[in-house]
């Protein structure tokens, strides 16, 4: 059979097309990352303290009076980038779980890791004593140690992953039982949890129930640093095992003839993914459904080509997170609503519809 020269293909639309595919997935890209930075602005500019959208830029040029700068650079900014961050991790970490476990439900709920830490900062708060009451009656309840909470629910969060990895990996379980084994987990967590609150004080409880709302106010610099460092870090390993995955997406026998190591992948891509959740929930509570929705969405617009599915993934989170957040600040300002239902909200019926138009499918 003869051999066709580059313009035969060109004929019959096979570079050509492969090259406009590209392109499109680039251009997907480009116009996620121009929704994020908008935004971004947007979001600077939300809040129940008045500032025009002049005054946030010159006091993002540092051109303004101290009240400004305040407002921006040490409430807004922080939450900005906290959820532009945070959207990022949460959204891959449910990108890369999904693809290690073969299953598209797979999230960090999924393998016990939210349970895991909901319990940690519940050990913090009511045994720990790291929530209090207040005497002001607009703020009934706090939490006065939140770098004990922020640790304990880091340490269990990873603890959990450390016992689902390890039974992976002992056990040779297939990515069924990893999910099992992390409902049943998930189940356990549950279940201290609520022994932990069954003999607490209302007022411990009110606490514990505030931190599980989720809220991207109670970060400062430091952590948005330690976010973003993780994060970032996470995201370039990640990319580099784009390959990998990309030959695990095709089948666990077509990765092994293409020389992948499919379970020291999946075994690195889970601690990751699950160590860039951590830090999150840990720092923020708790913000479901971006690491479901954010990956589903995406791999219907760029494929599950993971060269673009990851990166896209991460800023679609950003963009989901971003909005959520805003809505909550604004909806009925100076109230400001949890996030993480928000999240919820806007995720939940988007999945079901997603559903119900790949059923029809």
């Amino acid at each position: 059979m003869p051999r066709l020269k580059p313009q035969a293909i060109d004929d019959f639309g096979g570079i050509e097309s492969y090259r406009l595919h590209i392109k499109r997935k680039k251009l997907t890209l480009i116009i996620l990352a121009v929704t994020v930075f908008v935004l971004a602005l947007l979001s600077v500019n939300a809040g129940s303290a008045k500032l025009n959208p002049w005054e946030v830029f010159t006091t993002l040029l540092g051109f303004t009076d101290e009240k400004a700068s305040i407002v921006i650079w040490r409430l807004r900014m922080p939450r900005v980038i906290a959820a532009i961050i945070a959207g990022a991790a949460l959204s891959v970490a449910g990108c890369v779980m999904q693809n290690n476990l073969k299953n598209p439900l797979a999230s960090p709920s999924t393998l016990g890791i939210a349970s895991a830490a909901t319990f940690g900062a519940n050990l913090a708060i009511i045994v720990f004593g790291a929530g209090t009451a207040m005497n002001t009656a607009g703020d009934a309840v706090s939490i006065n140690n939140p770098y004990m909470v922020t640790i304990c629910a880091f340490i269990c969060s990873m603890g959990a992953t450390m016992i689902i990895l390890g039974l992976a990996k002992l056990r040779s379980f297939s990515p069924e039982a990893i999910i099992l084994a992390g409902v049943a987990l998930s189940s356990l967590f549950g279940a201290g949890t609520t022994i932990i609150q069954y003999f607490a004080p209302d007022v411990k409880i009110a606490a514990a129930i505030f931190w599980t709302f989720g809220d991207l106010g109670r970060v400062c610099w430091k952590e948005v640093g330690i976010l973003s460092i993780v994060t970032i870090v996470s995201l370039v390993y990640f990319s580099f095992k784009r390959w990998d995955y990309n030959a695990l997406a095709s089948g666990e026998e077509m990765a092994r003839s293409l020389g992948v190591n499919t379970k020291r992948t999946r075994f690195w891509g889970l601690f990751v993914a699950a160590l860039i959740t951590a830090v999150a929930v840990s720092f923020l509570g708790m913000i479901g459904f971006i690491g479901l929705i954010g990956p589903q969405i995406m791999i219907r617009i760029v494929g599950a080509d993971y060269r673009f599915l990851i990166p896209a993934s991460a800023l679609l989170g950003s963009v989901i997170l971003l909005l959520a957040d805003t809505a909550a600040r604004t909806v009925i300002s100076p109230v400001v609503l949890p996030v993480g239902a928000i999240t919820s909200l806007l995720g939940g019926p988007m999945f079901l519809y997603l559903l119900m138009r790949g059923t029809k499918r």
